[in-house]
C-alpha cells in the first residue's frame, strides 16, 4: 500500500509537469479534497474489512495509487497558481522604478559587475506605489567597489525590470525553469544614473542566524581572493571560494570544461557529494566521542546509543554546512534525503532498500517539485539507487538502513577501504553512464581515472585545508599548490584523444531503457546471470548509443534559427552536410553564445559542420565563433573578414576563406549561393561599414518546378539591398527572408521586400533588447505585405523545412509549460 502510495505521489507531480497551463486554483484545491476524502475513505473501508480478497488487495492498491497522484498534482498545481499571482506586471517592464529591498544572500560576481538576490520591501513608479514580486534577481554593472552591496544591507535602487525570459532550443537549459526554482519573478539590472538616483545604502536590517551565514560566505570568499591575489592563482581562489562558500560562479569557464571533461565536476563545488561525506564524518566523529564519553558518565550513551547521536549530529552540522554553502537547490535535495534517512534509521524501522529510496525521492519532490526536472536530482537519486541495488558496503551509513555494524565495516583495514571506493566509484560510473549521455550527450571515458585521482585529493586534501584555512589563512596557499598540481594532471587527461565520448540525444524511450540497461550491469549477480545481465544490458543500451537524428531528403534542406538572443545563428542541414551561419553574440569575458548555447545543440543533434560562414566582424555575430571552432575543428570558415590582425583577434584559423558574389556549391542537391559582397568590396575599401561588406547567402532546394529557398541577410542596409536590387534581382525572389539587422530601421526597405516577396520572414532579436529591434515601423512593411513574421523572443528556436515550406515550427510551441514566458 505505502509503495503504491508513493509511486502515485511522484506520479502526480511528473503529469502535474507537463501542462502547457495552469487550471485556476479552485480546480486543484478540488483535486486534493476528493484525493484527501478518497484516502480516508479507504482507510474507513480497510478498518471494517479484517480480510481482503486478493482482486481487493489489487484493486485498494491501484486507488490508493490514484488518489495519491491526484492529491500531489493538485498541491504542486495549486502552489504554482499562487506563485504566478505574484508575477511582474506586463506595463513595469522596460521602465525605470525605485526600489527598496535588503540583499537576500551573497552577491555573485560577474566579469563587470556583480548579480545579487534583492527581497523587496517597496518599490515606485513615478512616484506612485506598485507591486513587484517579492524576489528580484538583480545585476550591478560597472560599480564602485566602494560601495559594493553585501548580503544583509538594506538598499534603495533604480532599476529597469523584465519577466523572466530565457532562450528555448531543442535539448536546451530551461532558465525560465531556473528562475522559478529559485523564487524570482523577474530579472533585470540596476540603472547607475547620478541624475536621476544612484544607488543608496539605507543601513543594515535587524540581525537574524540566515543573513549573519550570508554575510559570513561573503567575508570568507572576499579573504580567499585576498590571499590568494596573484594571477597564477586566480583559478585556484575560485575553485577554494566554491568549495567553501558554493560560489560556483567564482570558477572559470575554462576550468568547468575541464572538470566536465574529466568527469570531476561534481567535486569541484559544494554538491550533494559533499554534504553527504561531511554528514558521514561528522556522524563518525561524534559517534566516537560519544562512546569515549563512558569514561566519564554513562549517562548520555544510556539515554541515547552512540550510533543514534551521531546521526543527529552529522545531519545538524550537514544542515550548517549547507547553510553556509548558500542553500542552494542541489543542498536541500541533499538534507532532505539525509533527513528521511536518519529519521528512518532513528525510528528503528527496516524497509526494503526501494521503499527507503522512494521515500527519500517523496520527501524532496513535495518540498521542490520541479526538482524532478532537473539533472541532479536525477544524478542523484539514480546514484543512491545503484549503491542499494548493487548492495554495495555502504561508504556512507546515513543513506542505508541496517545495523550499528554498517559504521563498524567502514573501516577494517586500509586496503580494504580503498577497495570499497574504487569499487563504489566503478559502480556509479558505469550505472550513469547512459543517464549522462541522455541528460548531457556527452561522457567522459576518463572519468574513473580523473576521479580515483581527484576524490582523494579533493576531498581529504584540498577540502580539509580550505576549511581549516578560515581560521589560518596560509593554508589556502597551501591548497592552491595540491588544486594547481591537480589542475595539470586534469588537464593532460582532458587533452588525451577520446577523453570524451558524445552522441546524439535519443529518444525519451530509447534513453529510458538505455538507463535501465546501466542499473541491470551492476546489479549484484552470479556469474551465469551477469553473464545473461551484460547481454541485455548492451542490447539495451547500444540503440541509444547508435540512433541518429533524421535528416531532410535528398535535395532538400532544413533551417533551423537558434535562439541565442541578440545576434543571429542560422544551422542548415541537407541530407549529409551542415553550415552555421553566424555563431550568435558574446555576452561577456566568460560567456557567449557559442559556448552556452550553440556547441550543446550541435551536439544534441549530432552535427559536425562543413561551414561556419561568419557574416561579418560584428560581436554578435561572430562572439561564439571560437567556442564552435574548439568543438567542431574540421569545419571551414568562410567569412567577409580578411585582415589577419581581425582573425587572429577573434580566433579564427588563418585558413579562413573570403565570401564574396559568385561563389556557389552543391551539397545533396541543394544550391548555395553567396550573392553579397562583391570582390572588390572586401579588397579596395577597408573603411566600409562591417554592415556594409556582411555575407548574403540563397539556399535553395533541388525541386526545379517549384523550388522553395532561404535567404539570409545578416545585417546588410539599406544601400547594400538595393545594390542586390540592381546585380541580382532575379536571385532574390525566396520562400523564408532571415530579416535584415534583425529589423532595424535601416533595412527592410520597401523595395527589397517587393524583390524578394518572401512568403514569411524570420527576426532573430533579444527580448527587449536596447536596440528595440525589430522596429515598429520595420513590422508595418511586412504586415502591408501580409508576410507572415516569426520573432525568436515569441517563438524561441524557430525550424522550417523545404518540404514542408508553409509551416515554422517554434520551440516554445513544441513544449510549452506553464512556467515559461508567454
Amino acid at each position: 500500500m505505502l509503495i503504491g502510495f508513493f509511486l502515485g505521489l511522484l506520479a502526480g507531480i511528473a503529469v502535474q509537469l507537463q501542462q502547457a497551463e495552469l487550471w485556476d486554483g479552485l480546480s486543484y484545491m478540488a483535486c486534493m479534497s476528493m484525493a484527501l476524502l478518497g484516502l480516508m475513505g479507504q482507510g474507513v473501508w480497510r478498518y471494517h474489512r479484517s480480510q481482503m480478497s486478493t482482486l481487493n488487495t489489487l484493486f485498494l492498491r491501484a486507488l490508493i495509487c490514484l488518489l495519491a497522484a491526484f492529491l500531489s498534482f493538485g498541491l504542486t498545481g495549486w502552489r504554482s497558481v499562487q506563485y504566478l499571482q505574484h508575477a511582474l506586471n506586463a506595463d513595469l517592464e522596460g521602465v525605470d522604478m525605485e526600489v527598496v529591498g535588503v540583499i537576500a544572500a551573497m552577491p555573485h560576481r560577474l566579469d563587470t559587475g556583480l548579480r545579487f538576490r534583492l527581497d523587496v520591501e517597496a518599490a515606485h513608479w513615478s512616484g506612485a506605489p506598485v507591486t513587484l514580486p517579492p524576489r528580484l534577481l538583480l545585476s550591478m554593472y560597472d560599480m564602485d567597489p566602494s560601495r559594493s552591496p553585501k548580503a544583509g544591507e538594506r538598499w534603495q535602487f533604480l532599476v529597469r525590470l523584465k519577466a523572466p525570459h530565457g532562450n528555448s532550443n531543442p535539448h536546451g537549459f530551461d532558465y525560465e525553469l531556473w528562475l522559478w526554482e529559485q523564487g524570482a519573478g523577474a530579472s533585470g539590472y540596476v540603472r547607475d544614473n547620478p541624475r536621476q538616483m544612484p544607488p543608496r545604502l539605507l543601513g543594515q536590517v535587524r540581525w537574524s542566524p540566515l543573513l549573519g551565514i550570508e554575510r559570513a560566505r561573503q567575508a570568507v570568499r572576499d579573504q580567499v581572493f585576498q590571499q590568494l591575489a596573484h594571477a597564477s592563482e586566480r583559478a585556484s581562489a575560485g575553485v577554494l571560494a566554491a568549495l567553501i562558500t558554493g560560489d560556483q560562479n567564482a570558477i572559470e569557464r575554462s576550468d568547468w570544461d575541464i572538470f566536465r571533461t574529466t568527469g570531476v565536476a561534481h567535486l569541484m563545488s559544494i554538491s550533494g557529494l559533499h554534504i553527504t561525506m561531511f554528514a558521514w564524518l561528522a556522524a563518525l566523529l561524534l559517534g566516537k566521542l560519544w562512546r569515549c564519553s563512558v569514561r566519564f558518565t554513562p549517562r548520555l550513551c544510556l539515554a541515547l546509543s552512540a550510533t543514534h547521536a551521531g546521526l543527529l549530529g552529522g545531519l545538524l552540522l550537514a544542515s550548517l554546512y549547507a547553510w553556509f554553502s548558500g542553500w542552494g537547490v542541489p543542498a536541500q535535495r541533499t538534507i532532505w534525503m539525509l533527513a528521511t534517512m536518519t529519521l528512518l534509521r532513528l525510528s528503528g524501522l527496516r524497509w526494503p532498500w526501494y521503499a527507503t529510496w522512494l521515500l527519500a525521492a517523496v520527501v524532496v519532490l513535495m518540498v521542490d517539485p520541479w526538482a524532478m526536472l532537473s539533472a541532479g536530482f536525477w544524478l542523484s537519486f539514480v546514484a543512491v539507487a545503484v549503491l542499494f541495488a548493487s548492495d554495495t558496503p555502504p561508504a556512507r551509513p546515513e543513506l542505508v538502513e541496517g545495523q550499528d555494524a554498517n559504521f563498524d565495516r567502514l573501516s577494517p583495514n586500509g586496503l580494504r577501504r580503498v577497495w570499497l571506493v574504487l569499487r563504489e566509484q566503478w559502480l556509479i560510473t558505469l550505472a550513469l553512464a547512459p543517464l549522462t549521455l541522455l541528460l548531457f550527450q556527452q561522457v567522459s571515458l576518463v572519468s574513473l581515472l580523473a576521479n580515483a585521482l581527484a576524490i582523494p585529493v579533493v576531498t581529504c586534501v584540498v577540502t580539509p585545508l580550505a576549511m581549516l584555512g578560515v581560521a589560518f589563512h596560509p593554508l589556502w596557499d597551501v591548497a592552491s599548490v595540491c588544486i594547481g598540481w591537480l589542475g595539470l594532471a586534469l588537464k593532460w587527461l582532458a587533452s588525451l584523444p577520446y577523453a570524451v565520448y558524445t552522441a546524439p540525444a535519443a529518444p525519451l524511450g530509447l534513453s529510458a531503457l538505455a538507463v535501465l540497461g546501466g542499473v541491470l550491469l551492476v546489479l549484484p549477480l552470479a556469474v551465469k546471470q551477469r553473464l545473461v545481465a551484460i547481454g541485455c544490458a548492451a542490447g539495451m543500451i547500444l540503440p541509444a548509443m547508435l540512433w541518429q537524428p533524421s535528416r531532410p531528403a535528398q535535395g532538400q534542406f532544413e533551417l533551423l534559427a537558434i535562439d541565442i538572443g541578440q545576434g543571429n545563428a542560422i544551422l542548415i542541414r541537407t541530407a549529409a552536410h551542415s553550415l552555421l551561419f553566424d555563431a550568435g553574440p558574446r555576452f561577456s569575458r566568460e560567456s557567449d553564445a557559442g559556448h552556452r548555447t550553440i556547441v550543446p545543440l550541435l551536439r544534441s543533434l549530432g552535427e559536425k559542420l562543413d561551414v561556419l560562414m561568419l557574416s561579418h566582424r560584428d560581436s554578435d555575430h561572430t562572439g561564439g565563433a571560437k567556442a564552435v571552432l574548439a568543438m567542431q575543428p574540421q569545419a571551414q570558415v568562410v567569412t567577409s573578414i580578411t585582415r589577419p590582425a581581425e582573425l587572429a583577434a577573434l580566433g579564427l584559423p588563418e585558413t579562413s576563406q573570403p565570401c564574396f558574389a559568385g561563389q556557389s556549391w552543391l551539397w545533396d542537391g541543394v544550391r548555395f549561393d553567396v550573392l553579397h559582397p562583391a570582390q572588390g568590396d572586401l579588397d579596395a575599401d577597408q573603411s566600409l561599414k562591417p554592415n556594409a561588406t556582411a555575407c548574403v547567402l540563397k539556399i535553395t532546394n533541388a525541386d526545379a518546378t517549384n523550388p522553395k529557398s532561404a535567404l539570409l541577410t545578416a545585417d546588410i542596409e539599406t544601400p547594400q539591398e538595393q545594390m542586390l536590387i540592381d546585380l541580382q534581382a532575379d536571385a532574390l525572389p525566396s520562400t523564408v527572408l532571415l530579416v535584415p539587422h534583425h529589423g532595424s530601421k535601416t533595412s527592410s526597405s520597401d523595395a527589397f521586400l517587393d524583390a524578394v516577396k518572401p512568403k514569411m520572414a524570420l527576426v532573430q532579436a533579444g527580448y527587449r533588447n536596447r536596440f528595440q529591434h525589430p522596429r515598429p515601423e520595420v513590422m508595418a512593411r511586412y504586415d502591408e505585405r501580409h508576410i507572415p513574421t516569426f520573432l525568436s523572443p515569441n517563438c524561441g528556436a524557430m525550424t522550417w523545412a523545404s518540404d514542408a515550406p508553409e509551416k515554422v515550427i517554434c520551440q516554445r510551441d513544441v513544449r510549452r509549460r506553464y512556467w515559461m514566458h508567454h
